[in-house]
Formats: structure tokens, sequence, C-alpha cells
């Protein structure tokens, strides 16, 4: 008998990543996608694993209480591995209680219908909340965030993530729910929404319209490419100790403008464009948002150390075959910005 498992936000970026790793990987689970299916969510792309035997998608709302107590109550769901999420700093700024909605009170009612459904009976069962590093606020010039950092939410969607992370260790608490948490810090890779910085600024580049930087540049990310950030989830679900923490993170910093420069330079490179028309020039210092972070960066020493966890790929390794990726994929590129996100996309970027 299958073991039943529900990844939520399937069809997003993380979320198909890590769909189609425990599809192909664990022919002995039947792997739930549940996806309401949002600008950032797109069915297309999972098209490759979306007829194996062991894969069901499922279209609905984590928010909607009596659907997801149905589908709990069909399905009787083994585990869960929650990534579903409004997950972009600057919508939750113009739109706070859409993240609060979906990031908060979604998760409680995921929480809600484990534990009904589960009864106490947690053998061989397990809450996975995907959280963000975001939840710990801003560093200095020196300095990681490791587990034990203290929560310092800036921004309604670190806030909401944050709050998400305590529920569901409220959950652990109350009711003995077992549960893992994991952190990570910027995800980049293939099937990423051009909302963020590096498929935003590809296609801005492939398009000639401009590249806009917040501030002067100087804020630092630490970057995970999303492949590996999958084979992480992985591990922390087969071998994380029961109501941990891990920090995900990609083991090197970045000031966003260096991470510009360094983009321009590759894509300049593959599209054949000389130094007298670098894409460099397209670069444009916007006024920076508001509660804006100056620094992330994760100590992932504990996922190493005790799960044997690391990067695969360094950030100029990734940023390539990110960059190749998305050549390759022009078509998919324009499609998902051609629908309801077109008229946001062309209002934030493109003035």
């Amino acid at each position: 008998m299958k073991k039943n498992i529900l990844i939520t936000g399937g069809a997003g970026f993380i979320g198909s990543h890590v769909v189609r790793r425990f599809v192909k990987k664990y022919p002995e689970y039947h792997i739930f996608n549940l996806d309401v299916l949002t600008y950032a969510g797109n069915l297309e792309n999972l098209k490759d694993i979306e007829n194996e035997d062991n894969y069901t998608f499922l279209k609905g709302d984590i928010t909607d209480e009596n659907y997801i107590n149905e589908i709990f109550d069909t399905y009787k769901f083994s585990s869960i591995i929650h990534l579903a999420a409004e997950s972009h700093v600057d919508r939750s700024i113009s739109d706070p209680l859409a993240f609060a909605k979906t990031n908060i009170l979604g998760t409680m009612i995921l929480l809600n219908a484990a534990k009904n459904t589960w009864n106490n009976d947690f053998q061989n069962k397990v809450f996975y909340h995907v959280s963000t590093d975001e939840v710990y606020g801003t560093l200095g010039e020196t300095g990681l965030f490791t587990e034990n950092t203290s929560y310092d939410p800036n921004s309604p969607y670190s806030a909401s993530k944050a709050s998400s992370d305590h529920f569901v260790r409220a959950y652990g608490e109350t009711y003995d729910l077992p549960y893992k948490i994991s952190n990570c810090s910027n995800n980049y890779g293939s099937f990423q929404f051009p909302e963020k910085l590096i498929p935003l600024f590809i296609n801005n580049i492939i398009t000639e319209k401009p590249l806009p930087v917040y501030g002067d540049g100087n804020y630092t990310r630490d970057w995970l490419y999303v492949e590996d950030h999958a084979i992480a989830i992985d591990a922390v679900f087969h071998k994380g100790v029961m109501k941990e923490t891990y920090n995900i993170g990609g083991f090197n910093e970045w000031k966003n403008i260096n991470l510009v420069h360094l983009l321009c330079e590759i894509m300049d490179e593959k599209l054949g464009r000389s130094s007298e028309n670098s894409s460099k020039s397209l670069i444009t210092y916007v006024k920076d948002r508001p509660g804006h972070d100056l620094r992330y960066a994760i100590d992932a020493s504990k996922i190493e150390n005790e799960l044997g966890w690391y990067p695969s790929v360094t950030f100029e390794q990734g940023l390539e075959k990110t960059i190749d990726w998305y050549l390759n994929n022009k078509e998919w590129l324009s499609n998902v910005i051609s629908g309801e996100y077109q008229e946001y996309y062309n209002n934030q970027y493109n003035k």
C-alpha cells in the first residue's frame, strides 16, 4: 500500500522541483500535489511527470477549510510537505492581508486537518513546514543566521512566515504533532516566476528593458540553487530529527549589484552582445522599498553535519545553468507573464 504524501504549492517554483523529485525517486509514495494555481502556480512546470501512476494533482486553496478536511478524510495523508505560500515581499507590502490569510490561516487549517485526521496516532507521520530565512530579520556586515537566531521579521511577508513557523511549533508543543521546519535562503533556478530578481533580470536583458536595482545595490543575499534545495528537503524529510529546525543555505553571499553585473556579463556572452552594447547600461537604481533588510546569510552547518547535505553547485555554475534554461524556454517565460500577472509586471518593472 503506497504512502500518501501531500505536497502543498507543488505547482510553484520550489514546489514543482520537490514534487518532481519525490515522484521520480520514490515510487512507493503516492504524491498529491495541492495547488490553487495563482499567477505563480503553473502545471506546465510538471508536464514531464503529470501522467505518472504515483502522482495526483488536486486543485484547491489551503484556506478553504471544508475542502482541506475533505481531502484529508479521503486520502488519509501520512505526511505533509507544506510549501504553499504567498512569497513576494513587494506584493506583501501592497497587499499584506492576502499574505496573512494564505501563510498564517492556511497553515493553521492544514495543521488542524493533520491533527484531527491523525487523531494522536503520530507514528510514521510528519508535518514538514518549509519556511524562509527572512523570519530572522536583517544582519549587519558580519554574522550568520543559525537555528537559534531570534525572530525579527521586517516585512508583512516575513511576519506572516514567522507566525506560521510559530504555529507549527505550537501545535507540536500543545498537541504533540510531529513536525519539522526548514528555513532557506534565496532560491534561484528553472521555473521561477519572473517577479524575483534573477528571472526578472534575465527576461529584461533579453527584451532590453530596465534592470531596477533597489537603493545602492549593496543589499546582500545568500543564494541557493533550487535543485539543491529540493535535495535538502528530501534529506530533512527522511533523516531530519522530529521537532527540529534546519537552516538551508547556499554557502555563498552576493551583493545585489555584483550579482547583476555577473548576470549581465554571462547574458551578454550568450546573446553575443559587445562591450559597447553591454546589458549593464540597462541598470537603473530605483527608490528603496520599505523595511528592506540589509543582509541575509545562513549558517547551514547543522544540516551539513547531521544530514550530510551540501550544495552541489557554486553560484556561478548554478547561475549559468539557470540562464541556459531560460534562454532555452523563452516560450514558457512569455506564457507565464502574459496572463493576470502582466498588468502588475508592467506597472512595477517596465516603467
